[in-house]
Formats: structure tokens, C-alpha cells, sequence
């Protein structure tokens, strides 16, 4: 299995080798060369699997000979341990077909732990072969930041250093980041918002002398082997409710693309995928892009989802890589366009984005009303994420085909949303219950390249 970059010009490279550069050398992100394909029986073959069993069966394709079947067995068992449900990715039905794939059992209460818990466990044992050190930058509108420092602290081969916006994620998820004891995290609260963060830290990935001096590795979802662990739970759901003997649809709320990206990876592999629905609140660039009005980049307007808080979606380069029929220098001529405020998108990519996605968006009373709406008649207590993405949903799906939507995070990472639309305050489970009572270690950091390259290397006494 080889990995190419959406760019066209860095070089190809193995699972391994994909896993732990993050970014090309071109700028662009990595694909695989190729999309392998499951037959029917054996997607089949899933239906009361464990998770950890339909995780190899995805995954191992894309990994080539990076790690022996026993070996990635291990990881993913590792992985998954400390989910505190043993269905891992268990579905709640909220209405006839309407159904809640609850991705918030992990470590951090997040989707992200899906993909960061096995990433951590891949690095670990990839590093640890080669005897190697690397450091993981990440940048983060809130949840991917805490799930990276939980898959990372204390290993021994990587130090983790998360740059979030700074006043612009809820508490509990900056809290998650800025306790942990263990030397080798480091959490940067950077004076911008999410799109600063991600900029500043491509702007490492091509300062090649920077890069190779303090062997920088990412894990945002630029890094492939993340949105790969993302697509075991399409399948995981999938099967539960028939598939592949029926169609299922799937609304993702996203603000990055990484987790519809992933949902488009499924439906590649043979996965019998009706619709994928991009759901975003009022930094809505992806809705209006997929409904043909180009990908201009606005202002970051503050919301009560922060995590969707952006306007440029890594991952949407990889979606464009394959609409502009994995044209290189198309994709590269965009991504200069978008450095210039934005582009639009030909007629015929546009027709092959809208033949794959459709999209909504949600205003924020309409998220708040969505939280109160489905307590009552469920007893379901949303985040406003997954408010977003269950609105949507309610929008958009059709009786025949069952709907998944993602509930990407747990309610009570947005204690105050959710106490606003229902007057309850949801409680953190109980191995998180003195979150608040834990001292706080963060640094302030400008937006500022030079400012951070310079932090980065004195704690790393380089």
C-alpha cells in the first residue's frame, strides 16, 4: 500500500512512513495510492463482531507490512481498553430510522479518541523499533488538542505540543488539556482562533530546517492514519442496521471534513452508503461550497459548537483531490487561490462533490432548540455539535433509508449550551469528576510563527 500527496510532487511513501510524517513536503495530505475494497461477504461477516474485530478487518488493508496482523491485533486491544461502553460505538434510536451513533466513550468524551487512542498505540510501537524521538504538533478547536495529550502523555518516544485558541474552546475541553502532569505534553493557547492554529502549524510542517530539526510529526486529521480509524465506525454502524443487504445514510456535523472524509472512504470500500450529509452551524463555508457558492473564506464567527468554529477544512483538499479526478497541480493551484481568501470550484468537480455529499446547516437558536426539542421527546441529552448534526439529519433523511448521525461529543464537554437550552447541567462521568479542582499548566503564545518555533525549542533544549 503507497501513499501519494493531493499535491502531486512530495514523495510516495508507505503506511508507516505516511503515519508519522503528517503533512507532505509539498504541503499537500496523503491518500492511498489506491482504495482497497471489501466484498459483501465479508462486510457481512462484521454483523456481531466486536469493534476491535471490524477495526482489523477496515484497517488492516491500508497498513501494509508496517505491523503483523498479531501486532495490530495488540494496538487496536490497547487501543479501545479504556472506552467506558463495550459496544465502543453504540446506536441509540431517536425516532422510526433515525439513529445516534454515540462516539463519545473514549478517554477524552470525543470522537477524536476513535482515531487518536490507536494512533498513539501505532506511534508508540513504530517509534519504539526504530529507537526514535519525534514531536507532535497539533492544532485544535477543542477536542482533538485533549484526545492527542491523552493518547501521548508519557510515552516515551514523543513529545506533545497542542496549540488551541485562546478564550475560544469551552472549559472542560481546556481543562483536559492543561492539567495533565506529565512533562512531556505542553498545551499553547495562541492569541487567534482555530484557523490561526492550523495555519501556524503548516507553517512549521514547510520550514523544513524547523521540521527535520525537531522531527516534527501531526496528528491533526491531516495525518491519514486518523481519518483511516475514523472509517471503522461507518462500517461498525452500518452492519448493525442491515448493512451491506441495505442502504444507509449517515449526517456528520464537521468542521475539519475529516469525518465525512472518512464516511466517503467507507462508501469506497464497498460500503453501502446512500447519503452523507455535511452538517455545519453558522461558520457554514462547507454548506455554502456544496451548494455551488464557492470556498470563500469569511470570519470566524464565535458559537456555542466551537469545534466547528472554522473556515478552512483541512481535510476538504482531499475531497477535491478526488473530484478534480486526482489532478495534483489543480489541487495545488486551489490551495494557493484559497491562501488568497478562496476559490470556486469547476462545474464538473462540483458535480462529482454534489453527487457524493449533501449539506445543511444550523443556525445557533436552531442548535439550542434541537437540545431541548430531543430531550423531551427522547430523553437524549445533546452537545450542540450533535444537535447540529441531528437537526440536519431531521432535515434531510428519508423514510426508506435508515439515518445515522454522529453525536461527536459528550454533553457535558458544553456544560453551559446545554444547561442554557435545557436548565440541566450535565455532569462529567465519574473518573473526570475533578477535572475542576486540578491545577492548570499552560503557556500563552502570539500568533506568531517565530514565537512558536522559539517555545517549542527551548522546552525541547534543542
Amino acid at each position: 500500500m503507497r501513499y501519494i500527496s493531493t499535491r502531486g510532487t512530495a514523495p510516495i511513501l508507505s503506511f508507516e512512513e505516511a503515519m508519522l510524517t503528517g503533512l507532505a513536503r509539498d504541503g499537500g495530505l496523503y491518500v492511498p495510492e489506491e482504495i482497497p475494497t471489501l466484498t459483501k461477504a465479508q462486510i457481512t461477516a462484521m454483523q456481531g463482531a466486536s469493534y476491535e474485530d471490524v477495526a482489523f478487518t477496515v484497517m488492516r488493508p491500508f497498513i501494509g507490512d508496517t505491523f503483523t496482523d498479531a501486532e495490530f491485533r495488540e494496538l487496536i486491544a490497547n487501543a479501545y481498553a479504556t472506552f467506558g461502553h463495550a459496544a465502543r460505538a453504540p446506536l441509540v434510536q431517536l425516532a422510526p430510522n433515525h439513529f445516534l451513533l454515540e462516539l463519545f466513550h473514549g478517554p477524552t468524551l470525543a470522537f477524536k479518541d476513535f482515531a487518536m487512542q490507536i494512533i498513539g498505540q501505532m506511534f508508540q510501537k513504530a517509534l519504539g523499533r526504530k529507537g526514535e524521538r519525534v514531536t507532535i504538533v497539533g492544532a485544535t478547536s477543542g477536542d482533538t488538542g485533549s484526545a492527542a495529550i491523552e493518547a501521548f502523555r508519557g510515552l516515551d518516544n514523543v513529545d506533545v505540543f497542542i496549540l488551541y485558541p485562546h478564550g475560544r474552546v469551552s472549559e472542560v475541553q481546556r481543562r483536559q488539556m492543561t492539567t495533565p502532569v506529565e512533562a512531556n505534553v505542553h498545551a499553547l493557547a495562541v492569541d487567534g482562533d482555530f484557523d490561526d492554529c492550523q495555519a501556524r502549524l503548516k507553517d512549521m510542517f514547510n520550514d523544513f530546517e524547523f521540521r527535520d530539526r525537531v522531527k516534527l510529526a501531526g496528528v491533526n486529521s491531516i495525518n491519514w492514519g486518523r481519518v483511516l480509524a475514523q472509517v471503522v465506525y461507518y462500517f461498525s454502524s452500518a452492519v448493525s442496521l442491515g448493512a451491506p443487504a441495505r442502504e444507509v445514510s449517515f449526517t456528520v456535523p464537521t468542521g475539519n471534513f475529516g469525518d465525512i472524509f472518512a464516511g466517503y472512504i467507507a462508501k469506497r470500500m464497498g460500503l453501502p452508503i446512500k447519503d452523507l450529509v455535511v452538517a455545519t452551524n453558522q461558520n457554514d463555508i462547507l454548506d455554502r461550497c456544496l451548494k455551488g457558492q464557492g470556498y470563500h473564506k469569511g470570519v470566524v464567527h464565535p458559537s456555542i459548537s466551537p469545534s466547528m468554529d472554522i473556515q478552512v477544512s483541512s481535510n476538504f483538499e482531499r475531497a477535491l483531490f478526488d473530484a478534480y479526478d486526482r489532478d495534483g497541480n489543480a489541487v495545488a493551484q486551489l490551495m494557493t487561490e484559497l491562501g488568497q481568501g478562496g476559490f470556486d470550484v469547476s462545474q464538473g468537480a462540483m458535480q462529482v462533490l454534489q453527487s457524493i455529499y449533501k449539506s445543511g446547516r444550523a443556525s445557533e437558536d436552531e442548535t439550542s432548540d434541537t437540545i431541548t426539542t430531543f430531550l423531551k421527546t427522547t430523553g437524549e441529552l445533546l452537545c450542540p455539535h450533535s444537535a447540529i448534526g441531528v437537526k440536519v439529519a431531521d432535515e434531510q433523511r428519508e423514510e426508506a433509508t435508515p439515518m445515522i448521525t454522529l453525536a461527536t461529543a459528550h454533553p457535558a464537554k458544553f456544560p453551559d449550551a446545554v444547561e442554557a437550552a435545557t436548565g440541566i447541567r450535565p455532569p462529567l462521568p465519574p473518573r473526570m469528576a475533578d477535572l475542576f479542582e486540578r491545577p492548570e499548566r499552560l503557556t500563552r503564545v502570539a500568533n506568531d510563527l517565530d514565537a512558536l518555533k522559539s517555545h517549542i525549542t527551548k522546552a525541547l533544549n534543542l
